[in-house]
């Protein structure tokens, strides 16, 4: 069997609150690595409480790249991260660290590891006819007709996805094809570092919960409501016709906040609204990572000692203690 020469890169992936972010911090230090963060909400400059984003005390324990490269009411999508994060990744390599790729954001994954189909560019005046479309008839309506015209790329885009709902009706109306026929067509290049992916996930379901819940009443006790004020206050975001259909501000709890600032929801259905949220987006992660066949599943509670051995293994060495 050939020997793989490419350089290694640890992915780090699991659902969000299960651990990733310290895990991925002491091998940093242990290592001498450096964290590449694939995370879709970290990459927006002051999404910080509600993110979970590494604070400075912990970004100056390793080297973070993908963090704060846009503000919020700016697009930033998986393409531009694939490439900006193989940009990281080069330079994290000639430096001799080892590469960390750590997050829960499947698209951003998929994107870097196994390439994107080259679709057709993004037409603004098609893109905000179908947004104007969405209000008007409700996204539920534009789910139902890219069910009658892509039923391949319906089934597998949630209904409450109005980004890539809108982006493959985009492509059905600019091409008169199915975005799926466009995915499936495409070549795609390999990813020039040998991998190791490790998932990071309770095997009991309520660990998790009780994490998302406690992470939650944390987040709204450093200020989450003071930064979302912050956010609002932001002119390129007030003056915007549709904020909370940004890609930044669909970011799991930052909707539910700004409704909640709104004055839509007291106090109590806001926080069961975010946590509600949150276990969602942490089912849809799951439901992801299962489709991941070479990757490896762990307990971050009970499975530390395999951890650290699937890690040395893959090293070939032992880490540094």
């Amino acid at each position: 069997m050939p020997i793989d020469i490419r350089p290694p890169a640890i992915a780090i992936m699991g659902p969000t609150a299960s651990g990733k972010t310290a895990l991925a911090l002491a091998w940093a230090r242990k290592l001498g690595g450096e964290i590449v963060s694939v995370d879709s909400a970290l990459v927006y400059r002051g999404l910080d409480i509600g993110s979970a984003k590494p604070d400075a005390v912990e970004r100056e324990q390793a080297r973070h790249h993908l963090i704060d490269v846009r503000d919020p009411c700016e697009p930033y999508s998986a393409a531009e991260f694939a490439r900006d994060a193989k940009d990281a990744l080069h330079g994290i390599a000639a430096r001799g660290a080892i590469l960390l790729l750590v997050g829960g954001t499947g698209l951003y994954f998929r994107a870097l590891l196994g390439g994107l189909s080259v679709l057709p560019s993004a037409d603004p005046a098609t893109r905000a006819a179908i947004a104007g479309e969405g209000a008007a008839r409700g996204w539920d309506a534009l789910h139902a007709e890219l069910a009658r015209v892509d039923p391949i790329a319906a089934q597998r885009i949630d209904r409450n996805d109005r980004q890539r709902i809108g982006r493959a009706l985009e492509v059905w109306r600019l091409t008169g094809l199915p975005i799926s026929h466009w995915q499936q067509s495409s070549t795609r290049q390999t990813f020039p570092f040998r991998v190791l992916k490790l998932v990071l996930a309770p095997a009991d379901r309520a660990v998790l919960h009780a994490r998302i819940a406690a992470r939650f009443d944390a987040m709204l006790e450093r200020g989450l409501l003071d930064e979302v004020r912050r956010l609002r206050a932001d002119p390129r975001l007030r003056g915007h016709p549709a904020p909370l259909d940004l890609p930044a501000l669909r970011a799991v709890g930052y909707r539910q906040t700004w409704r909640h600032l709104d004055g839509m929801t007291d106090s109590e259905t806001f926080r069961a609204e975010a946590i509600a949220a949150t276990r969602q987006l942490a089912k849809r992660q799951l439901t992801w990572l299962r489709g991941e066949l070479d990757a490896r599943w762990f307990d971050p509670q009970s499975g530390s000692a395999e951890l650290e051995g699937a890690l040395r293994m893959f090293l070939d060495t032992k880490a540094p203690g």
